[in-house]
């Protein structure tokens, strides 16, 4: 089971963000490696991130690593620093085919076998940020059984594009719109954007519900102001909930039980496709219920 509707990003080289960001019950934090660590830092957050990994999951969280772009050369001493038992995943930055996933899934296999750690156990969560990387989501979104998740990188993609940043979005349409479907057709979810004017919670909201629209199922938090807006946005909408248990309901009893592939229920047709959303929209609620109970 993957929940993944708030992926809180903190420094990876600051015990006190951490321990800030514990507090507002993201479902994923990734302690960073990369873009909120300054070079300078790199091998202090390394030895901060591993002695705080087991912390960061203590509360419920999974615990994540971005770790830094091949193209850096500093991927393998961020694994080597990180892969320990505890650890749920690899955001793995700058993905630009399927290779680059490929190499991290052997990298991780032999560090578990080094390290006694179930093979297969550590996951893995593209960012997808360039024109090229974007052009090849789908291999890179399938390359490996451990990936489970994708992200749309609009910051660095627009940078990659030459083009202004906006909330309006309008700029990261088709990316946006094609990593999503790259992640479905992969069978992994589509984590959205960081919303970057954090302060802004209805224009949150209204990005939100384009994204959702579009298949993602959770976001990229720079900010944990937006944490309990995400949590809240990505599960179901309690109305969708009821919709749902009155439409099982009433086509296992009228349909399938008696053999039709389609009723009216308040005046509106329901078949197959309509009772399997609605099967979905449980499946979800009810994943995030389990979750919560923990």
């Amino acid at each position: 089971m993957t929940i993944m509707r708030s992926m809180l990003f903190v420094p990876g080289n600051d015990r006190k963000a951490l321990e800030e960001a514990m507090t507002f019950h993201a479902d994923v934090i990734v302690l960073d490696l990369e873009d909120l660590v300054p070079p300078a830092e790199k091998e202090k957050a390394r030895q901060m991130v591993c002695e705080n990994i087991n912390f960061c999951g203590s509360t419920g969280s999974e615990a994540w690593v971005r770790v830094n772009s091949w193209e850096t050369n500093m991927t393998n001493d961020d694994l080597e620093a990180v892969v320990y038992e505890g650890l749920k995943g690899i955001n793995l930055t700058k993905v630009g085919c399927a290779a680059d996933v490929q190499r991290l899934d052997w990298r991780l296999e032999e560090l578990e076998r080094n390290r006694g750690l179930e093979i297969g156990s550590i996951k893995i969560c593209l960012l997808v940020e360039t024109a090229l990387g974007i052009v090849n989501a789908f291999e890179s979104c399938a390359a490996s059984p451990r990936v489970v998740a994708a992200i749309f990188g609009a910051v660095d993609y627009t940078r990659d594009m030459q083009v202004k940043l906006t909330s309006e979005a309008v700029e990261q349409q088709f990316a946006r719109g094609y990593l999503a479907i790259a992640a479905k057709a992969a069978r992994i979810l589509a984590i959205d954007a960081p919303f970057l004017s954090y302060l802004d919670i209805t224009g949150f909201e209204r990005n939100v519900a384009e994204g959702r629209q579009m298949g993602y199922k959770g976001r990229m938090i720079v900010h944990p102001n937006l944490v309990e807006a995400s949590n809240r946005l990505y599960s179901p909408n309690p109305l969708d909930v009821e919709w749902a248990k009155d439409i099982v309901k009433v086509f296992e009893e009228e349909a399938i039980a008696k053999g039709k592939a389609a009723i009216s229920f308040n005046n509106k047709m329901v078949d197959t496709p309509v009772y399997l959303n609605a099967v979905d929209i449980l499946k979800a609620q009810s994943e995030i219920d389990t979750k919560l109970r923990k």
